[in-house]
């Protein structure tokens, strides 16, 4: 088990929010000067927002002119001094100071003008903490239309699709607000294959606004008659298009967070391999797919990527806590089978944990305490089980999101 810590622990490392913009720093200032660009302003959203706002702080403190980033509840340590301002609010389900934080981070780019550059920190969770109802949308709505897709089973890109429609910042709105002013993205990639119009719904990325796609997302998952009408309207409303300045760079992704972990482990002693970045889709399927690895040799399988759960009972849980639960299901009375699944933001769900560890006694132990892992399951509520169980991996706020890793280790 402390392996598996050891090596996720590496993983997430290697993302560093804060060191991985440390190495673009030199590169900022080298755009700033070239550009001949007279103010530097910060702004910043998602899960990493603190950590990359404080590498800029630190580095690029004499060019700073002023700077605003929101990040979301529990993801910062202290305030910066000085020229950045960090804000907290609510993921996944936006809120007021969510509504508020974004408010101030427009004010502020709306005073650039040619000579300004923007740096934008943007990362994992930046859709659900940056955000500006489409006019005619309510906060209320806007947040009722998030937890049902989140409770739909839709993946990332089908709901950046709705939430990109509803927003006057995301699908490149917010590059637009400063034009001619340049924005320089550095991003934390949490969607796979990278697709910048996906990652925080995509708002320094040139004019997009996906209505068809919207729409459809919505009939997939019988949600299009659920609606009330004006918010149907917005998502079809046609969309100008709005010239932006901007240049986009990934700076970390979950390749990068995979490939550190394999190091680790061979550095541990372990035949170690990465058998996908891509495992996606529901849960239930991702389990049977993992299931088919499982090798009598003594290895260590890594795998990462962003399943789906598809939410219909009242429990507490998460994607990788569901994801574990039903892995620890199929290892049941195996020996020499430990698996770790967890979010590389240290969150799961609407808790505490980033997933959880099992192993071929997972079950067993439920049982002698009169817990029946199905009854759970189909009540999404691993959470619970793993409290009164164990397992529940809780390594805090790590700074950083590129998604989720699997370890799977057979000794």
């Amino acid at each position: 088990m402390d392996c598996l810590i050891d090596i996720y622990n590496s993983a997430v490392g290697s993302c560093s929010a804060y060191n991985r913009v440390l190495n673009y720093v030199d590169y900022v200032r080298r755009v700033y000067v070239d550009g001949g660009f007279s103010r530097l302003f910060i702004t910043g959203f998602g899960k990493g927002a603190y950590g990359m706002a404080l590498a800029a702080a630190q580095h690029l403190d004499d060019i700073i002119i002023s700077g605003v980033v929101v990040t979301k509840y529990g993801h910062s340590e202290t305030n910066i001094a000085g020229k950045i301002k960090i804000l907290e609010a609510g993921h996944p389900v936006p809120d007021e100071n969510g509504i508020s934080s974004t408010a101030e981070i427009i004010e502020l780019v709306k005073g650039a003008s040619a000579d300004t550059l923007i740096l934008c920190l943007i990362s994992g969770g930046g859709s659900a903490l940056f955000v500006a109802p489409a006019d005619g949308i309510t906060l209320a709505e806007k947040q009722s239309v998030t937890e049902a897709l989140l409770k739909s089973g839709c993946d990332i890109n089908e709901l950046n699709a709705v939430r990109k429609c509803l927003s006057r910042v995301k699908g490149g709105g917010f590059a637009a607000l400063p034009y001619p002013a340049k924005v320089l993205s550095l991003i934390i990639s949490d969607v796979l294959g990278n697709r910048l119009d996906v990652i925080a719904s995509g708002p320094t990325i040139e004019s997009t606004k996906a209505s068809r796609e919207a729409i459809d997302v919505l009939k997939t998952y019988g949600l299009i008659d659920k609606l009330p009408p004006n918010i149907i309207n917005v998502i079809n409303k046609d969309i100008q298009h709005r010239p932006i300045n901007a240049e986009n760079i990934i700076i970390a992704d979950l390749g990068q967070a995979l490939t550190a972990a394999r190091a680790r482990a061979q550095e541990l002693g372990f035949e170690a391999e990465i058998i996908t970045d891509k495992l996606a889709g529901d849960v239930k399927d991702a389990v049977k797919w993992l299931s088919k690895h499982i090798t009598p040799n003594k290895k260590l399988l890594i795998s990462g990527g962003e399943t789906t759960v598809t939410v219909t009972g009242a429990g507490i849980g998460g994607r990788n806590m569901e994801l574990a639960l039903r892995f620890a299901l199929e290892i049941e009375g195996s020996s020499g089978i430990t698996m770790l699944s967890a979010g590389t933001d240290g969150t799961d769900g609407p808790t505490d944990a980033a997933g959880a560890i099992v192993d071929g006694n997972t079950i067993a132990r439920g049982r002698t305490v009169g817990l029946d892992a199905q009854d759970y399951l189909i009540n999404n509520n691993s959470y619970t089980y793993f409290k009164h169980v164990g397992g529940l991996f809780k390594p805090g706020p790590t700074g950083t999101n590129v998604m989720d890793i699997q370890l799977m280790l057979f000794s």
